[in-house]
């Protein structure tokens, strides 16, 4: 299975549409009695967590493909790849929605709610930002060198070679049966004496 790495340009345009989508909820809300602004500190502990995890079995991963660690189940080492992947995007993506509520919030830092607001957005930004860059590592760490199986490049250059010696074995084979028969068919032609 060959999976390819997250283009750069996904956190961009992540991050844009979350920032984008953030800071038009602030603006939506402001004068509604019911606002979604800010992020619970629940959420931002949650998200740490996430992160630490994710790191973790990255970890393990890397260590597995530098020859520290002696076995890995490949479905594991896959599903930490898939997790990376999703922590870099995820990250991206609302490190932009709560740095949209963020900008928004500080035009109105001077009420309280959006002072809280503003200092809870700020906190969770950076730990969305710390959980991409999170993501981006541990999608590096997962990549595994190829086994020898019949994908990998050292077993098509065997693969090649054993083709190669056959076929050169079947020409120098063709080539000495030829000589063999032209010798026969000499010895044959010169009269005995």
């Amino acid at each position: 299975m060959k999976a390819r790495r997250t283009p750069w340009w996904y956190y961009v345009i992540a991050m844009i549409l979350g920032l984008f989508a953030g800071a038009m909820l602030v603006k939506l809300t402001e004068h509604s009695t019911y606002t979604l602004v800010g992020a619970p500190w629940l959420v931002s502990g949650l998200l740490v967590i996430l992160g630490l995890i994710v790191l973790c079995l990255a970890w393990q991963v890397r260590r597995y493909a530098k020859g520290d660690l002696k076995e890995l189940d490949m479905n594991r080492a896959v599903q930490t790849l898939v997790l990376s992947k999703a922590l870099g995007v995820a990250g991206a993506a609302l490190a932009g929605w709560y740095g949209g509520q963020l900008l928004v919030s500080l035009t109105h830092v001077d009420a309280e709610f959006y002072g809280d607001a503003a200092l809870e957005c700020g906190v969770a930004t950076v730990i969305c930002l710390i959980d991409m860059v999170i993501g981006i590592v541990g999608e590096y760490w997962c990549q595994l060198p190829p086994k020898d199986g019949p994908e990998s490049p050292k077993a098509k250059a065997e693969q090649r070679q054993r083709q190669l010696a056959a076929a050169g074995a079947a020409t120098s084979g063709a080539t000495s049966g030829a000589a063999n028969a032209t010798d026969e068919r000499t010895a044959s032609r010169t009269p005995r004496r």
